[in-house]
């Protein structure tokens, strides 16, 4: 049990995670994404909404996103609660302030514009769309990437 509460190395649960594609492929016949949930969730807060993006969202054949998101934050919370050798922060203690917050919620903003405007999020593109041989989804990839070192080594220090 010793190897579950320590750090996994990165190249092994990254194949964990790769794998994760065809099985869900094979096993369900679903593609590998997680944005697809919050259409899901506001269609069905909003299922007479005036917006076709919720209204036509077909909420019975998607369903499955949301058990998916509600099994990954258990699996989260077991793994740092029962399978860490030391206690895992939800966050860093300078965003439990009145700033942290505006920073959590235009950061949320902006991811969730984002990965509605490029149609997918990272998880999608850079593992479901390359594995797929999609060309947008590599450009994409390399964009997240590209945005993500430009924050943490240029304009980092303006927003933390």
């Amino acid at each position: 049990m010793e190897w579950m509460t320590q750090p996994w190395s990165w190249w092994g649960a990254g194949i964990l995670i790769g794998l994760t594609v065809p099985a869900l492929y094979l096993l369900a016949g679903k593609a590998f994404g997680i944005s697809t949930s919050l259409q899901q969730a506001g269609a069905m807060c909003f299922p007479n909404s005036k917006l076709d993006y919720l209204r036509k969202h077909d909420r019975q054949e998607n369903m499955w996103t949301i058990v998916f998101v509600v099994g990954i934050s258990i699996g989260a919370w077991i793994a740092t609660h029962w399978l860490s050798s030391s206690p895992v922060e939800l966050l860093p203690p300078q965003f439990y302030s009145v700033t942290g917050a505006i920073k959590l919620l235009v950061g949320g903003f902006l991811i969730g514009f984002g990965t509605r405007y490029a149609g997918g999020c990272t998880s999608g593109h850079s593992l479901t769309g390359i594995a797929n041989i999609n060309w947008p989804s590599l450009l994409a990839t390399v964009c997240f990437f590209a945005g993500g070192l430009a924050v943490t080594w240029g304009l980092g220090w303006l927003l933390f």
